[in-house]
């Protein structure tokens, strides 16, 4: 990557509003311990629902006007409580990601902004959702400041309207019976508009990628990335459904009942059926050269460094090949931009990658960023013969805004003087990333491109095994993302039944088993390489064969949803 229910919480109890410790219902009465007043027993016989799930919060989505009496303002202590929840559930989240890798606090953390969101209006949701939003992406995508604090910012603004959307549309939901199911399909649409828009969308900080390793990692092998965050998102509505709603007195074990459902989304993973071993493998070398320079200058002022750093490991992958401490490879992998410079148009870059591949004698795999005309360039996933030299190629599809290519070029030339560092704009490919390499296929994935759902499943279509992410991670080395990189690596793996392979300019290099383990992964800022054992798998998920239908189910579940709320508080408004 270069710069790349109709029912609220009923009451709990008489007493002081400030001695909950729950956000309850803005304007919302307290008629008994836990029961409906006879008003709002009336009121819910129009939807044909019963029960204290069925309940409407007294803000029924009204708003004041000349011929209506305000409502109850919110008290402040609630109001308060809110803003507790949504920070202590960004905080949670943010935890959930690598380098930290608390999944557990995932689901604790979405649980905490449901309850910063149910019972409340539309217009606090917005700024409610926003605040956990914020306090969750600064330090998630803390890495970006390698570019400039502006463009973290930026960046972190423009991804947190996304989820202030969201907040807005869940809130009428939180009055529907079932809501933890609407509020976690509200989510998945989020994360889905986020990685579509704008200028190509931001799939980075997915609730998914948090689950690299663990309980709910099984889900992606049944509808991939979406699903993931599904299950997470629906075991912290359940957690939050299970403390905010009280239910009848005379079944009082109701409030079990959502807790035990929020326990067994994750364990019924275990009952996933794991796809078993082929009985096939190849030997992959992985080569990480390192490069000399930091931050925005990572090639340093030596000419071609990154090219002979890379160049040299090779040789010296193949020297201990022959003095017996690695096996041989059947192919090895480079990463992406792994050469500075053209090899197709310089003679002496060509000639130095085809005298290394030609020392370690197995086609070989190079990362490469190549003039196109006379104003663009391709990073491009580049085939090595050891005898015939350059052959077949894989050029990146999803390119990074402001790091490949600028948006808006003449605009943000003019504002911005750091823009000018992306030079010659990148063009994306067309193509998938299938390329044979030696005895196999390999899916060959760009870096950046790991987070696209479409683009790794397309690449697995097309017959790719393993899957070779080349990555150039040089500019935020020891930052958070490189691990949260490699936690997208072994979801794809489980999503897909493929090993990931990861080569990168100066870590993290890995090699990711078929069921999400990572088996060999290299140091930061060190040039490393080894010769590791890698299974190829041929048979599909689930989730590649179906692509993105679940995913566009549960959005339908959660628009639908919204789309009741909206127009059932609408009506009640009108009447």
């Amino acid at each position: 990557m270069v710069q790349e229910r109709t029912s609220p919480p009923p009451s709990t109890g008489p007493g002081p509003a400030s001695s909950s410790p729950v956000p309850e219902p803005e304007g919302a009465r307290t008629p008994g311990e836990g029961e409906p007043s006879a008003a709002e027993a009336q009121a819910g016989e129009g939807n044909g629902a019963s029960g204290p799930l069925a309940r409407e919060p007294a803000d029924s989505g009204r708003r004041d006007g000349p011929d209506r009496e305000p409502q109850s303002r919110e008290p402040r202590s609630r109001v308060l409580g809110r803003v507790g929840a949504a920070v202590a559930g960004g905080l949670a989240l943010f935890a959930a990601f690598p380098p930290l890798g608390w999944w557990p606090l995932a689901p604790l953390g979405l649980a905490l902004v449901a309850a910063s969101l149910y019972g409340t209006r539309p217009r606090r949701a917005a700024w409610v959702g926003a605040l956990a939003a914020a306090v969750f992406l600064f330090p998630a995508l803390a890495w970006v400041r390698t570019i400039g604090d502006d463009v973290w910012v930026m960046l972190v603004a423009t991804e947190t309207v996304f989820y202030a959307v969201m907040s807005a549309l869940a809130a009428p939901v939180f009055r529907l019976r079932a809501w933890p199911l609407w509020f976690a399909g509200l989510w998945v649409a989020m994360e889905w508009a986020r990685g579509l828009v704008p200028i190509g969308g931001f799939p980075w900080a997915r609730v998914a990628f948090s689950q690299g390793e663990s309980l709910f990692t099984q889900y992606a092998a049944l509808g991939g990335a979406p699903l993931v965050s599904f299950a997470v998102a629906l075991c912290g509505a359940l957690l939050a459904h299970a403390v905010l709603v009280r239910p009848p007195a005379a079944r009082p074990w109701l409030r079990a009942a959502p807790a035990l459902l929020a326990l067994a989304v994750p364990l019924l993973t275990l009952a996933v059926p794991r796809p078993g071993d082929e009985g096939r493998s190849i030997n992959v070398g992985i080569v990480q050269g390192n490069v000399p320079g930091r931050g925005m200058y990572v090639l340093g002022d030596e000419p071609a460094v990154v090219l002979r750093n890379h160049a040299g490991e090779t040789k010296r992958l193949a020297q201990a090949v022959r003095e017996g401490k690695l096996p041989k490879p059947d192919i090895v992998v480079l990463p992406e931009n792994s050469t500075d410079i053209d090899p197709y148009r310089d003679e002496t870059a060509r000639q130095i990658i085809q005298d290394s591949v030609s020392d370690v004698g197995v086609p070989t795999l190079v990362g490469a960023v190549v003039a196109i005309g006379d104003d663009s360039r391709a990073t491009r996933s580049l085939t090595w013969d050891p005898v015939t030299g350059p052959g077949a190629y894989y050029d990146k599809q999803n390119l990074v805004p402001f790091g490949e290519y600028t948006p808006f070029k003449d605009l943000v030339l003019a504002l911005w003087e750091r823009a000018s560092l992306v030079g010659r704009q990148s063009v994306p490919g067309d193509r998938p990333g299938d390329l044979k390499l030696g005895p196999v296929t390999i899916g060959a994935v760009n870096c950046y491109e790991v987070a696209y759902d479409a683009t790794v499943r397309g690449t697995v279509r097309a017959g790719g095994t393993p899957i070779v992410v080349q990555t150039n991670n040089a500019s935020y080395a020891l930052s958070n993302l490189p691990p949260q990189q490699l936690a997208m690596s072994q979801l794809r793996a489980v999503e897909h039944n493929r090993a990931v392979v990861t080569a990168a300019t100066t870590g993290i290099s890995a090699f990711v088993t078929p069921d999400g383990k990572v088996s060999w992964q290299t140091r930061e800022l060190v040039a490393d390489m080894n010769v590791v054992k890698v299974p190829v798998r041929t048979s599909e998920t689930l989730a590649t064969k179906v692509g993105a239908w679940p995913e566009w189910a549960l959005m339908a579940m959660g628009a639908a949803a919204a789309g009741v709320a909206a127009w059932r508080g609408r009506r009640r408004a009108d009447g």
